[in-house]
């Protein structure tokens, strides 16, 4: 897989007040261009996105949308600036392009609604099959995974304007974060850094600094992942979906405190509780 360098940022100039005083300056903001992922030779979506780890991006949307089910049926990658925007152009097993022909539909500008593009309620409510997650973690291993997710989102810290999504491996280690300006796109480039690496979906938690919508929880119930923390609020319809795929959802995972929405029992107490 080949990949030119792309920019995760670019400066503009600003003028910046406070206390009443103007300053004038150069300020970073995060770089945001359509996305096109085709599969061999066929546009199937244009995303708005950050323009990097985008090899990680095509896999785990992928993965997650059910186009492929293995890393293996990606045979190649390739990345393609234009004007316009990036190329993703993906070659992949031709039972699973055949199949992807069949139900095709138009997902442009995802990044706000999960569901946009669908074009039948059997599109856009898809149940995946129920997670046999062994992840167990304490609250507190949760906060500290936060904490040090936090610390590893170099862009957010620059721009103020990107998601984050993290692994957090069975030994409460943060493996691997990713981010985007979509908070869906994060969690894509995530899965598919992990598929990547051969992680097993099945042991950690996935720590989102997002609400947790559905498609979040779609996404993570797809590839057998059973724990999910998001900063934020989730959805009536996550809720649902979590307690139908046996997802564990926590959602206001923040200022040492969360609220368990579906399956606590992956949820330890810590020694000195009762």
């Amino acid at each position: 897989m080949t990949s030119p360098e792309r920019t995760a940022l670019v400066q503009v100039s600003v003028e910046k007040w406070r206390n009443d005083q103007l300053s004038l300056c150069r300020d970073n903001v995060a770089e945001e261009v359509p996305v096109a992922l085709e599969y061999n030779g066929i546009s199937h979506a244009v995303m708005l996105a950050s323009p990097y780890d985008l090899e990680d991006f095509a896999l785990g949307f992928s993965l997650s949308e059910g186009i492929l089910a293995g890393p293996s049926e990606l045979f190649d990658c390739e990345i393609a600036p234009t004007k316009d925007g990036i190329q993703v152009q993906m070659r992949i097993a031709s039972g699973r392009f055949a199949a992807l022909k069949d139900k095709r539909r138009n997902l442009t500008g995802r990044t706000g609604c999960g569901l946009c593009g669908a074009e039948t309620l059997q599109q856009a409510i898809r149940c995946p099959a129920p997670v046999t997650s062994s992840a167990l973690f304490t609250a507190e291993a949760i906060y500290a995974g936060m904490d040090a997710m936090h610390g590893r989102q170099h862009l957010q810290q620059q721009t103020g304007a990107t998601h984050a999504a993290a692994w957090m491996a069975a030994d409460g280690r943060i493996a691997l974060v990713r981010e985007d300006i979509g908070r869906h796109n994060a969690l894509d480039k995530l899965i598919g850094a992990m598929a990547t690496k051969g992680e097993d979906f099945s042991k950690g938690a996935a720590l989102i600094t997002s609400r947790a919508s559905y498609e979040m929880v779609q996404k993570a119930a797809t590839l057998g992942i059973g724990f999910l923390a998001a900063i934020s609020a989730p959805t009536s319809l996550a809720v649902k979906l979590a307690e139908e795929t046996q997802v564990t959802l926590l959602g206001f995972t923040r200022n040492q405190s969360h609220v368990v929405y579906a399956h606590p029992q992956r949820v330890l107490r810590a020694a000195n509780q009762t």
